[in-house]
């Protein structure tokens, strides 16, 4: 009487460990810490930022919009000798399980084009759109010129 009910039992607990992986393919988990902005007297700003990615699958940064600018890149300064070159970078790659800083003198976002300078006291929102995780909206205090990252 038991009989019949023990293959499909069986076939059921192989079969479980399975069906509880798919459709999780891996996941990006991205938190964006210490968002803030440069102020500025001229129409270009500078934002910074730290993404972590705590997930299991990497993730990339494909473009990051705000209304305070006409026109918003992801840039990386290096410095060849005593000259320095900016120059604009199409994706930002953010590894599973690692962290990338954007900070003054290294990669940053450009606000290029802003309504309005960039004082302190303000707030810069940012959306960031990322490969995997899709849209991430931070809000970037505006900090004093002279100010690094903390």
């Amino acid at each position: 009487m038991f009989r019949p009910f023990r293959l499909p039992v069986a076939v059921l607990l192989l079969v479980m460990p399975l069906l509880a992986s798919c459709g999780d393919e891996g996941m990006s988990q991205i938190a964006v810490s210490d968002p803030w902005a440069r102020a500025s007297v001229t129409t270009t700003g500078a934002a910074y930022l730290t993404v972590s990615n705590s997930g299991n699958k990497d993730d990339v940064l494909l473009e990051v919009r705000s209304p305070v600018a006409e026109k918003v890149e992801i840039h990386d300064m290096t410095m060849d000798g005593m000259v320095m070159k900016m120059r604009r970078l199409d994706a930002l790659p953010v590894a599973a399980g690692e962290s990338v800083a954007l900070a003054p003198g290294g990669k940053h976002i450009m606000l290029i084009g802003l309504v309005d300078p960039l004082s302190e006291g303000m707030a810069v929102p940012l959306t960031l759109v990322f490969e995997r995780a899709g849209e991430v909206e931070v809000s970037a205090p505006v900090r004093p010129a002279g100010q690094m990252a903390h």
